[in-house]
């Protein structure tokens, strides 16, 4: 039997087409790792956080074979970075200033891993690899109403895709709800290592609220 593929059973999710849409995303689970700052500084904060997390979700895949149990573990795919992003005083992200984002990088974990999984997972992970882990987090996050879209193309043309999401949104009724729970939000469906950079895949998914509701409450 193939390993449960999380972009295939949940296409609504990881595979959205190249127009804006509107989606209610429920709660999901990741390991996560916080931090602030450029994510192209060659070795800065960023690319740490994605090697910690690749570090731990493959230790979590690999479990059984370490003879570790996790209760209703089933072999999967390891899903797709994602990445959550913020700039104080900034309604969405300003792509000429990447040296003010603060973020949250990501990686889903299926719904049998819990917290303690993942404890002990940072906790090998450091064993093996000699290397500190303890930034990696179990997180959960719940999204609810949002605008998304599939952009193809490099990180910093994004912002014509966003303007399209917006212009959208306008015409449906709805308004962006940024905060300081909700973000732009990225999911990498493609390794920018191995695609070049027109024709790399990217869901942006922005957090949404129905305008008019919000002035029939006022």
């Amino acid at each position: 039997m193939p390993a449960f593929d999380y972009k295939k059973a949940y296409k609504d999710l990881y595979e959205p087409k190249a127009a804006p849409a509107i989606i209610d995303v429920p709660a999901i689970s990741f390991i996560a790792v916080r931090g602030e700052g450029d994510p192209n500084e060659e070795g800065g904060a960023y690319q740490n956080a994605v090697e910690l997390l690749y570090g731990v979700a493959y230790t979590l895949k690999m479990s059984e074979k370490a003879g570790y149990k996790i209760d209703g573990y089933f072999d999967y795919v390891v899903p797709p970075l994602e990445g959550f992003w913020w700039q104080p005083g900034v309604k969405g992200v300003d792509l000429t200033h990447k040296e003010s984002f603060h973020w949250i990088s990501a990686i889903r974990t299926p719904d049998f891993v819990t917290e303690g999984d993942v404890k002990w997972a940072v906790e090998t992970a450091s064993k093996k690899k000699k290397r500190d882990f303890s930034a990696v987090e179990f997180l959960t996050i719940t999204e609810g109403l949002c605008v998304q879209c599939l952009h193809v193309g490099p990180y910093d043309s994004e912002p014509e895709t966003v303007a399209a999401m917006h212009r959208f949104i306008d015409e449906m009724g709805y308004e962006t709800d940024f905060s300081d729970t909700r973000f732009h939000h990225e999911i990498y469906l493609s390794d920018p290592r191995k695609v070049s950079p027109e024709k790399l895949k990217t869901v942006i998914r922005h957090p949404i609220k129905n305008r008019y509701a919000a002035l029939r409450k006022a």
